[in-house]
């Protein structure tokens, strides 16, 4: 990898077989120019970890959990710049140029804005809510392709193991050391939830999840109130 700017990509995968052979196609121009993908797998049993193989650098094994996994991909990442990229989440064409900009910045770390992939005028509303937020509050989710420098995920032992809401943990940690570099490409990812569980349902959920969070209920409530309601949305 060429110095200064080394990037590894850690993804964060479980049961992914339909689409992570895309998911990390995509990533093949980075791999190209010297930087890293790492795939964290989470004990999946569809044949994940065997599909990704051929278009990862590393594939990881791990206990199963966001935060876990994406710990477990930073302990062998070798990039001096981290990014956590959900397996449902496309980078932007020119994201090696913004994140070169973002090199010499007096920024600890820093996230995308986020576009969804649905069609719907909502979709776009949806979005919009989300990178506003993100620019006021200095909070970012997992959506947005997360990245911060390998020595400050060092100097702060990298993300909690939550069963939900790691990111914004990590988000609240990392804006006491600064405010985050925001990158107005977008990544895409995938709106699948809101078609499936429905736009309006998901909007509030995932809002009285946060609001409950910011209330200090712990994440380990929240999660069984998570997929109590994603059950129901499917009965």
């Amino acid at each position: 990898m060429s110095d200064p700017f080394s990037l590894s990509i850690v993804v964060p995968v479980w049961m992914e077989a339909s689409g992570v052979v895309e998911t990390l196609g995509a990533l093949q121009p980075l791999r190209a120019a010297g930087h890293e993908v790492i795939v964290v797998d989470a004990g999946s049993t569809d044949g994940t970890a065997r599909l990704a193989g051929p278009l990862a650098d590393r594939v990881v094994q791990s206990e199963k959990g966001r935060g876990a996994q994406m710990n477990a991909g930073a302990s062998v990442a070798k990039g001096r710049v981290l990014m956590f990229l959900h397996a449902d989440t496309r980078l932007p064409s020119n994201a090696l140029d913004c994140l070169s900009e973002f090199v010499p910045s007096d920024k600890a770390w820093g996230r995308f804005n986020v576009r969804l992939s649905g069609q719907g005028a909502m979709f776009r509303v949806i979005a919009w809510f989300m990178n506003q937020r993100s620019r006021l509050t200095g909070i970012c989710t997992g959506d947005q392709a997360l990245f911060v420098r390998r020595e400050i995920f060092e100097a702060l032992r990298g993300f909690d193991s939550l069963p939900i809401m790691e990111d914004i943990e990590f988000s609240r940690r990392l804006r006491l050391v600064s405010r985050p570099f925001c990158i107005y490409d977008p990544v895409v990812t995938d709106s699948r939830r809101w078609e499936q569980g429905g736009v309006w349902r998901t909007i509030f959920l995932m809002w009285r999840l946060r609001w409950r969070y910011w209330r200090g209920e712990s994440p380990q409530a929240l999660v069984h109130s998570y997929r109590s309601d994603v059950r129901n949305a499917k009965d």
